[in-house]
């Protein structure tokens, strides 16, 4: 591999004794994901400073390690690490494949009562200007299951210098002094990927307004997985809000890596799928169909992924909010349809889109999925700083 803006390390015993100034960018040849790395300064900062190890993890060619402003050269049995988590394309199967498997030694970890300390030492930033429950929890409980610690601001919109007017760039070049990776929530879609361009520690997407989710989507397609025991050749049923919902966009977008997936969607006429999803999924391979009737969608589907209509997404158009809201309920009618290896998801929080009396099927997969999120956000966490 060639470069025209290469740089060498020499080392010793496998670390580097010099070091360049602060590289800004990464990119692996084969998995397109980029790399961020902090400044070097001399081997002892390297060893005691936790963001420094994650070079380390990464690039130790042997006794020598070639860095390039757009590619890196690395052996092939390297680590598989993340580092931002913007949106759901940036992965395929492969690391989704990596992804899942530390999450199922994540699970190991969290039924161990001792836990670990894998991420002692490590600082974790929540920055969420939208509330979340199940999100920033389960980061924050990932984070301290994993030995790190928290840094945490629950409604930064009111609660931080944004109140102030501070842009969201200089808040993230803040806070990237005091913490190792920033997990970050925000009311503005493409928010996150602002953040990632301005911060040089790895940022997390935990949603951003209409835009995506990109972390729900992986514990999403995880629990699928997990339940139904395979991931092509599935159909989905993605039900209620399909304009506003992040959590649909996002899946739609991870589940289109596999083979032989059929996609209905079931939404009121003010709140459908817009089209460069549609658009996506069509250059993908991937067959769609939009349908009215939910009980025959139900009948037809491995999976049922139902959400709530988003109030807040409306603004003043209360009337459409009514209008879209109550028209497409999972009921004991729907289970009635339902296949018996059939599941039922949601992202939650629920209003009265799925009712309580479903919550006692085995169907009902909803709280084993919020489960797993937890078991995704360490891997993620893992990941990320560890590689």
């Amino acid at each position: 591999m060639s470069s025209n803006h290469a740089c060498s390390l020499t080392t010793h015993n496998g670390f580097p004794t010099s070091a360049p100034s602060y590289i800004s960018s990464l990119k692996h040849s084969s998995s397109g994901i980029t790399y961020k790395r902090p400044l070097l300064s001399n081997q002892s900062s390297l060893l005691t400073n936790p963001p420094y190890r994650r070079l380390v993890s990464y690039a130790k060619l042997k006794n020598d390690i070639r860095c390039h402003s757009l590619n890196i050269e690395t052996p092939s049995s390297a680590k598989f690490q993340l580092n931002d988590v913007i949106e759901a394309q940036q992965f395929d199967r492969d690391s989704l494949n990596s992804i899942f498997e530390v999450a199922r030694e994540m699970e190991k970890i969290e039924k161990n009562s001792t836990g670990s300390m894998m991420l002692k030492g490590y600082l974790m930033a929540t920055l969420f200007y939208e509330p979340s429950t199940r999100t920033r929890l389960s980061f924050e409980s990932a984070m301290k299951r994993l030995g790190g610690e928290v840094l945490t601001t629950e409604n930064a919109r009111e609660f931080s210098s944004a109140a102030k007017g501070e842009t969201l760039e200089d808040t993230i070049r803040t806070v990237e002094g005091y913490a190792d990776i920033v997990v970050l929530r925000h009311f503005e879609s493409g928010a996150a990927k602002r953040a990632a361009l301005t911060a040089n520690i790895p940022v997390i997407n935990a949603g951003d307004g209409p835009g995506q989710h990109p972390t729900q989507a992986l514990l999403d397609v995880y629990t699928i997985e997990r339940e139904i025991g395979r991931l092509d050749g599935i159909t989905l049923g993605l039900v209620g809000d399909l304009a506003n919902g992040r959590t649909v966009r996002s899946l739609a977008y991870l589940i289109a890596k596999y083979q032989n997936v059929k996609i209905y969607f079931v939404a009121p006429d003010v709140v459908k799928m817009k089209d460069d999803i549609k658009e996506y999924l069509t250059s993908r391979g991937v067959g769609w169909e939009e349908s009215a009737d939910l009980m025959e969608v139900a009948s037809k589907c491995d999976v049922v992924y139902q959400t709530r209509i988003q109030r807040e997404r409306f603004g003043e158009r209360v009337d459409l909010y009514e209008e879209a809201r109550g028209k497409y309920i999972v009921d004991k009618n729907v289970l009635s349809v339902l296949q018996k290896h059939a599941i039922i998801m949601h992202p939650l929080p629920r209003l009265d889109e799925i009712t309580v009396d479903v919550d006692s099927d085995p169907r009902a997969a909803y709280f084993r999925q919020a489960k797993n999120g937890l078991y995704i956000r360490m891997a993620i966490l893992k990941l990320s700083l560890l590689g």
